[in-house]
Order: C-alpha cells, then structure tokens, then sequence
C-alpha cells in the first residue's frame, strides 16, 4: 500500500483594504471648535513662517549659515502645517474620514518625514549655538554656507530614506479585520497593529525611528548645551557670560516645546498606557504649535530681525576678535 503525500497551495495573497477609516477624537465634547482652533493656528503658521522666509530672502546680511538653518526651520515648519492640518479639517469638520490605502501610505510618509525634520531642524540649530559658543574662533571657517547645507541635504536623504522603508513595510502587511484607524491622520502605531499577520518588523522599525528622530536628537541637544554650559565657565566676564547664553534662549524654549509633550507621550504610552483622545490632542498639538511658535520665539524676536526690518542690519556675524565675541541670534 502506498503514500500519497498532497501540498497545499500556499495563498501568497496580500489583503489590502480599499479604504480605511481615522477615527480622530472619539466621544469629545466640543471636538468641532479644536479643529477650527487648528485651522486658525494653520493660517497664523503659514504667514509667520513665509513672511520670515521672505524676510531672510531678501536680507542680504542674513545669507549666512546661522540663517540658512533658521530658514530651514522655517520651510520646515510650513511643511508640517500644511502636510498634517488641511486633511484634518478635512476629514472632521466636513465628515470625511475614509482615505485610500495609497492616500493613507502618502499621508503617513509625509506627515512622519516633515515630523522628524523638525527634530532634526533643532539639533542642526543646536549645532550651530554649539560652534558659536564653544569654539567662537573657527566659527566661520567651520560653519560655512557650502557646510550647511550639505549637512541639511544629508539629513533629508537619510530622514527620506527611513520612512520610505518604514512605508514599504507596511504594504507586506494583511488587514482582514478592522480598518479604523485611531488617530487624527495615517500613523504608523495605530495603522500596523490593525494587521492580521506578523508585524514584528513594523514594531522594529517604529522602535528604529523612535530612537533615531527622537531620543537621539534630544541626547545631543543636551550633549551640545552641557559642552556650552562648561564653556561658559571660561568666560571672565558675567557680561560676556549673559550675552553668550541670551544666544541660546530662544532655541532652548522651542527644544522644550517640541520634546516634552512627544517624550511624555511615547514614555507615558509604554509605561501606563495612554487614553486616544489624550494621544491625540498631545500629538496634534505638538505637531501645529511649534510651528507657530518657532519664526515668534527664535528669530521675529532677535535684534538682528529688528536691525533687518528697519535699519538694513549691520553683520553680527562679522569675525571673532576674541572669545567673548559671539554672534548674536
């Protein structure tokens, strides 16, 4: 008597829904009037930021490094406004909460890619206090035009290339069952965990990212104003001491503004779990406020955009005669 042993077919299919459904804010009282808040914060960001990109435009004095970076931040900043805010409104004020798979794969790209280059914008800016301060006298042979902006290259091109992944990731994965989406756009938490099949790497890769546009930026943030706080030390004077840490004010409040909420949301997430809605509202706000907020704190506010606006701004940035010379931002 013989065996006959039979192979199944294997079923390589890809399940993919057509559609899937943001949820946004579940249950909230008034959830209307935040979205028309985030609307009015859309507008105020997007004439900050290009009234400060025109201003550096046509600012001779300003094409330095400094504020290459700063108008870097700048574009930056629209970027994000304008990638994340006009599809909320969008979706919830005119009930409009399903997108297709391949929207939702843009959306998710490009919302993620502009939110890690703000992190990056900062650490470029930290780069720059940290030059000015701590090696005031190699500043301008450092930390030329050519420099920057290779380095602002380099960091789209590797920001470009991690979330594309990221996203290749995703379409490996099956969705046979929900496709509702708990957030207020395409993330890649909530969209991976709806998967029916194995999504270890997309786990890996949010933790990869996490690190990478997160922690790390953060760490060397903190790295670079350790380095300025021992410099500081050496300087004789308390008045060479106030003007070298007046330069850095305005950047160590929007460090503050942008870390703080994501840090408590992803520690507070992993540790005690975090309601929706709260993930949400931190989330969104972290991701429109700073934008308003940075062209306002960082650079509307310094001398040498007054000096700009009214007078023709004379170069702060001239060479270093000394160690106490620092250029002013």
């Amino acid at each position: 008597m013989s065996s006959q042993t039979t192979t199944l077919p294997v079923n390589n299919t890809i399940m993919r829904p057509q559609m899937f459904y943001i949820s946004g804010l579940h249950d909230m009282p008034f959830a209307n009037f935040f979205y028309v808040f985030l609307f009015i914060v859309l507008i105020l960001t997007v004439f900050s930021n290009v009234f400060l990109l025109v201003l550096i435009c046509f600012g001779p004095s300003l094409h330095n490094p400094k504020y290459i970076a700063v108008s870097h931040l700048a574009l930056v900043d629209l970027c994000t406004s304008l990638s994340v805010t006009p599809k909320v409104i969008e979706m919830f004020l005119f009930n409009s909460s399903f997108i297709t798979y391949e929207a939702c794969l843009a959306d998710m790209f490009f919302v993620l890619f502009f939110n890690s280059m703000q992190s990056l914008s900062l650490v470029i800016l930290a780069y720059d206090r940290f030059l000015a301060i701590c090696l005031p006298l190699r500043y301008h042979s450092i930390n030329t035009n050519g420099r920057m902006i290779i380095i602002i290259f380099s960091l789209w091109m590797f920001s470009a290339v991690t979330f594309s992944i990221m996203v290749l990731l995703i379409t490996r994965l099956n969705f046979c069952g929900s496709t509702v989406i708990n957030s207020y756009f395409c993330d890649h938490g909530p969209v991976f965990r709806l998967a029916c099949n194995d999504s270890s790497p997309n786990t890996i890769m949010a933790f990869t990212t996490i690190i990478l546009f997160l922690f790390m930026p953060l760490a060397f943030i903190l790295f670079t104003y350790l380095a300025i706080g021992l410099a500081l030390l050496k300087i004789a004077t308390a008045e060479g001491r106030q003007k070298a840490l007046k330069t850095c004010t305005s950047h160590i409040i929007l460090v503050a503004l942008f870390y703080t909420p994501l840090v408590v949301t992803y520690l507070a997430a992993y540790a005690v779990g975090f309601h929706p809605n709260a993930r949400i509202l931190n989330n969104s706000l972290s991701t429109t406020i700073p934008p308003l907020l940075n062209p306002i704190v960082y650079t509307l506010k310094t001398e040498e955009q007054k000096g700009c606006s009214h007078t023709g701004l004379e170069d702060t940035d001239a060479p270093l005669k000394n160690a106490e010379r620092l250029p002013i931002i």
